[in-house]
């Protein structure tokens, strides 16, 4: 009696556990709420709220940005080219000074002194010169007289009035007049050639002279002073270096893969640079490219570019990082969507599009460039299409979507009808219905 009473006992729990199994198969397979509506739910049942934006149509500026410095336009160290004291400085460390201002004096006197020796040269060798050629016109007047004398007697010799001696005496003396005029034209050449070189000597002693007085080369800013006034230098000591910062330079590198691009663009205009300091509250200064590098950096792939900023207000300071900005052209009636609805998955990159019935589509687009936060879709993509920006993790192909603001709230009549605003899913007992993380399944 007692065998029968414990098989009936196990014969009732069977029959428990049979019906508990039946009960949470019904359960799991059976419709949640809102399971009889047309339109695919999300991943967790219910409208899966989402953030959209309208596919927009304007023309986009086509650009490159990269990091560059700024370089100044050119950077002249002044030496001294004489040495002697330096007596005088006409600036401060660090002033503005303008081409061809004075900067420093060396003590003139010695050059001046020099000078004037060599002026007194040229006049002693002008006057050797003077003297040299009275002496020519001098002895040709005896050559003259003595040529006629020595014809004369050579008549008379002739004719038998005078004796051979005397005619030959006269033609001697003749001869020795022709030699004293070469002589005189030999001296007035050697005259002359001293006469240059002593004028040769004062340009000389004039420009020693010069270099004692150091002009500003350009106009620029003044850096560190290595000299004092009062101290002596020597030729070739680096006295002050000069920056030139108006205009300036700002060097940047790009891809070699744009250089055709750049080359092609810059062949038919000016291409506008615009650089922007770190700081985010400077304004943009907006110059020229007018420099590409002759060879590719093979180390980086990138090519060395310059725009020529005029600097005006001087903001640009040599040395600085900035943000430059190249514009190669601009791409008229381009679509554009937020760069957060491009979706990448394993067939390409899509965007959920929204369609009337508050259903998603996933479609496929070619996008291209980057505007600032946003993407131009090439192919894909219509002006005033709703694109999904935030929410796609949630969303598959037909799914109810309720549109929500950027804080996250309901928008308006968008909302699930329970009061929910459609962004959970209903039905469910805890924890998250979606796994986050990973691509959407499309």
């Amino acid at each position: 009696m007692q065998q029968h009473s414990w098989l009936f006992a196990g014969v009732g729990l069977a029959a428990l556990l049979l019906a508990g199994c039946s009960s949470t198969q019904v359960s799991a397979t059976g419709g949640g709420p809102g399971g009889g509506r047309g339109g695919k739910k999300g991943f967790g049942g219910g409208d899966v709220p989402v953030t959209v934006a309208v596919a927009q149509q304007r023309n986009v500026p086509v650009e490159v940005q990269v990091i560059g410095n700024v370089e100044a336009y050119s950077t002249i160290s002044v030496k001294a080219q004489v040495g002697g004291e330096l007596t005088n400085v006409y600036f401060h460390e660090g002033d503005f000074v303008k081409k061809n201002a004075p900067l420093f004096t060396i003590d003139p006197r010695p050059f001046q002194a020099s000078l004037n020796q060599a002026l007194a040269t040229v006049a002693k060798d002008e006057a050797a010169l003077g003297q040299s050629k009275a002496n020519l016109e001098r002895d040709s007047a005896n050559l003259r007289y003595q040529e006629s004398q020595a014809n004369r007697y050579a008549e008379l010799f002739k004719g038998g009035i005078i004796s051979k001696d005397q005619s030959e005496q006269l033609r001697a003396t003749a001869d020795a007049s022709t030699e004293a005029v070469a002589a005189d034209k030999a001296a007035i050449e050697s005259a002359a050639a001293e006469v240059q070189a002593a004028k040769a000597a004062v340009e000389s002693a004039r420009v020693q002279l010069g270099y004692a007085n150091i002009p500003s080369p350009i106009e620029g800013r003044t850096g560190n002073l290595t000299i004092k006034q009062g101290n002596v230098v020597a030729p070739n000591l680096e006295l002050i270096t000069i920056t030139e910062v108006e205009p300036i330079y700002v060097t940047f590198s790009v891809p070699e893969a744009q250089l055709s691009d750049i080359k092609r663009y810059m062949a038919e205009r000016p291409l506008p640079v615009r650089a922007r300091l770190q700081d985010e509250s400077s304004t943009e200064e907006v110059g020229t490219l007018t420099f590409i590098d002759n060879a590719v950096d093979t180390t980086t792939g990138t090519i060395k570019l310059k725009g020529t900023f005029e600097n005006k207000d001087r903001k640009l300071w040599p040395g600085q990082f900035v943000r430059v900005t190249l514009r190669l052209s601009t791409r008229p009636n381009a679509i554009i969507v937020p760069n957060q609805a491009i979706q990448t998955g394993q067939n390409g990159t899509f965007v959920y599009v929204v369609k009337a019935n508050r259903t998603v589509e996933v479609r496929y687009v070619t996008a291209s460039l980057r505007v600032d936060q946003d993407m131009v879709v090439d192919q894909g993509l219509q002006p005033g299409e709703t694109v999904v920006t935030e929410g796609q993790l949630r969303l598959a192909p037909d799914s109810h979507v309720v549109v929500r603001d950027g804080r996250g709230g309901p928008a308006g009549r968008g909302a699930g009808q329970d009061g929910s605003g459609g962004g959970r899913g209903r039905g469910t007992k805890g924890g998250d219905p979606v796994a986050e993380g990973g691509s959407p399944q499309v």
